[in-house]
């Protein structure tokens, strides 16, 4: 697309948020989802985070505007190796707005499918794949950038789990699944997280609890796998791993106040800091 065209997305999604989302006659959210998508990732913050983003979540989340099949088409698309997966694996490049941005979208969609289900088995395995292999393979961790804004691949990821393991197909196997890639988040041994992306992972194992989505005894075995993290030999990947799961780790438990002293979470998860924390008296 011509920067003509980038330039009239912006008049239009200009006008349209001075107007409350509320199309005009004869307007349809279809007549721009094309051009929403294809400049999802672009590098100024004012169009990407500003105009883009606010339209997808108040015609998808608020107004709910498409339907059941609209949203299957663009979950197929937002998928894609153009929007999720485009660049995947690169770090310290652009495109890694388009595919934060894109799994922002992406979290939208599964919360409409968590509330009002209509993906098909196949929707459904769809989403959960590409949530996991993106939270997987997503290598570019950088948090806010001085030039194009937030990134916040953790976060944005995490926001999207979140909706996943509240969908009435996310079973147990699921949770853990999901348990796994978080795990590998932490322990990406090379990016301490520092602009709260602790907190919105640890909102996805809070919800796993308060929503008993996970036997209580299944997430203290993983917390103490995290705690393990303390035991091994120093080096910086070690080092940073230990810091991300730690801080993690009270994000959790600082949602509940520890939980309730006698359960088994309060107890290990409790044990799991001790042994990350090398300040321990």
């Amino acid at each position: 697309m011509t920067e003509l065209a980038r330039s009239q997305l912006r008049t239009d999604l200009q006008r349209i948020e001075t107007e409350d989302y509320r199309l005009r006659g004869g307007e349809q959210p279809g007549d721009f989802i094309a051009r929403m998508l294809e400049y999802i990732g672009d590098p100024d913050p004012d169009l990407r985070d500003g105009l883009i983003y606010p339209a997808f979540y108040m015609w998808i989340k608020e107004q709910q505007l498409f339907t059941a099949e609209e949203l299957y088409e663009m979950l197929k698309v937002l998928t894609d190796e153009r929007h999720l997966f485009h660049g995947i694996g690169r770090t310290s490049d652009p495109g890694v707005f388009t595919r934060t941005f894109t799994v922002l979208v992406i979290g939208l969609i599964a919360e409409r499918h968590k509330e009002q289900p209509f993906l098909t088995p196949g929707g459904f395995l769809l989403l959960k794949h590409s949530l996991l292999r993106y939270y997987t393979e997503e290598q570019d961790l950088r948090g806010y950038l001085e030039e194009g804004g937030w990134a916040h691949a953790a976060a944005h990821g995490a926001d999207a789990l979140e909706e996943l393991v509240q969908c009435p197909e996310s079973d147990e196997q699921v949770q853990l699944e999901v348990l796994g890639v978080i795990q590998s988040m932490l322990l990406n041994g090379r990016h301490i997280f520092c602009e709260e992306e602790d907190e919105r992972i640890a909102a996805i194992v809070d919800t796993m609890i308060q929503h008993h989505l996970l036997p209580q005894e299944q997430i203290a075995v993983w917390f103490k796998r995290l705690g393990a993290t303390g035991s091994l030999e120093r080096s910086r990947s070690t080092d940073i791993n230990r810091i991300n799961c730690k801080n993690f780790l009270r994000a959790v438990y600082f949602r509940r106040d520890g939980y309730r002293a006698e359960s088994v979470l309060h107890t290990d998860l409790l044990a799991a800091l001790h042994a990350l924390n090398r300040f321990k008296q």
